[in-house]
């Protein structure tokens, strides 16, 4: 009994620190700034994909290619700095729960929960510390392609044997991580992390946007197997490669025009989170 009374003490006090993080008012402010720049780099992606559909051409469908048409903008190099410390805050955020254990459900006793929780927040800590580092170069007017250092990962991990495994491996990861954001958008998962009640249109935003992005995650790790599979590691062109691959198929305009319109859908819902995502 005394263990357990010290380990439910330990897991209360690791709660109420990342509460402490989280709900400090300047932290929350530029951490929901954070959600802001991902809805606006999701509605540039869109518009990228949707307008390669139309014949517009110009610009990679994908993260780099939506700062770089935000850094060409006036007044983009400074949203660019904004988002790089909100994306920064973001990560912080995120390392701290995955660190310390949730603010936002500390009455879960779950560990397989709890486990699956701290694993999410951690890569989701990485995918917004890439957001911060991309937006800090592109700011700076350094900023390369994300398909080009893709290709180039890729290609260095294919000259080894266990280089080719991992590549496998995190191909199959992220077709899960796709998976399970169809999963959170079939259920409505999702609107476990808003907090108080929540519009239709709300419901649909994130509906149709975690489907969306779930597929486009989903088609990344595809191209990742099918690049070891036929040893081409430009098929491995992340985000922007599984826009233009959905292109070159039958009714390919169609198609691109749908998931780009499911992507901005996704930045919409961003929106939504930045005004009642639970911190």
């Amino acid at each position: 009994m005394p263990h357990n009374t010290a380990s439910s003490s330990s897991s209360d006090n690791s709660s109420t620190a990342v509460a402490r993080v989280a709900q400090n008012s300047i932290f929350e402010r530029f951490a929901r700034a954070g959600l802001v720049m991902s809805g606006i780099v999701h509605l540039i992606i869109g518009y990228i994909a949707i307008r390669l559909a139309l014949g517009g051409g110009g610009g990679a469908a994908d993260q780099s290619g939506a700062m770089a048409e935000l850094a060409a903008k006036p007044g983009g190099v400074i949203a660019l700095w904004v988002g790089v410390v909100a994306f920064s805050l973001m990560a912080l955020w995120r390392l701290a729960e995955a660190a310390l254990g949730s603010a936002s459900e500390p009455d879960d006793d779950s560990k397989k929960s709890e486990a699956v929780h701290r694993v999410k927040a951690f890569s989701l800590a990485v995918v917004y510390l890439a957001f911060a580092v991309s937006a800090f170069r592109f700011a700076q007017g350094a900023g390369q392609s994300s398909s080009e250092q893709s290709t180039g990962i890729t290609a260095a991990m294919m000259r080894s044997s266990m280089g080719t495994i991992a590549l496998v491996v995190a191909g199959l990861i992220i077709i899960a991580i796709g998976g399970y954001h169809v999963y959170k958008g079939a259920t409505q998962k999702f609107l476990s992390d808003l907090k108080g009640s929540t519009s239709n249109l709300v419901r649909r935003l994130g509906t149709v946007g975690y489907i969306a992005k779930g597929l486009a995650i989903a088609a990344i790790g595809v191209l990742v197997i099918v690049a070891v599979v036929r040893s081409a590691p430009s098929e491995a062109s992340g985000l922007d490669g599984a826009f233009k691959t959905l292109g070159a198929q039958p009714f390919g305009a169609a198609l691109l025009i749908i998931a780009g319109l499911g992507i901005i859908t996704y930045g919409l819902y961003s929106f939504a989170m930045a005004r009642d995502a639970k911190m």
